[in-house]
């Protein structure tokens, strides 16, 4: 195979991957419960705060997953 297809096809993964954070970065301050959902954990101390989003992170890594296996899939 010719690597010009490749190259277009990867070109327009990147172009539609920028759009979509670009749109969820527009979106973020009407999407109030992303990063506030029920497994992620938010400790405060007296003099210390530690949060951890995991399961924000677990939500963003099924749908990276899913587009990955699409992208990849011939």
């Amino acid at each position: 195979m010719a690597p010009l297809p490749q190259l277009g096809k990867f070109l327009i993964v990147i172009g539609c991957v920028i759009a979509v954070l670009g749109i969820v970065l527009f979106l973020s301050g009407k999407i109030s419960w992303f990063g506030r959902l029920p497994g992620d954990f938010h400790f405060r101390g007296k003099h210390v705060s530690f949060y951890f989003p995991l399961a924000t992170s677990l939500l963003i890594s099924l749908l990276l997953t899913f587009i990955l296996w699409l992208i990849g899939k011939k």
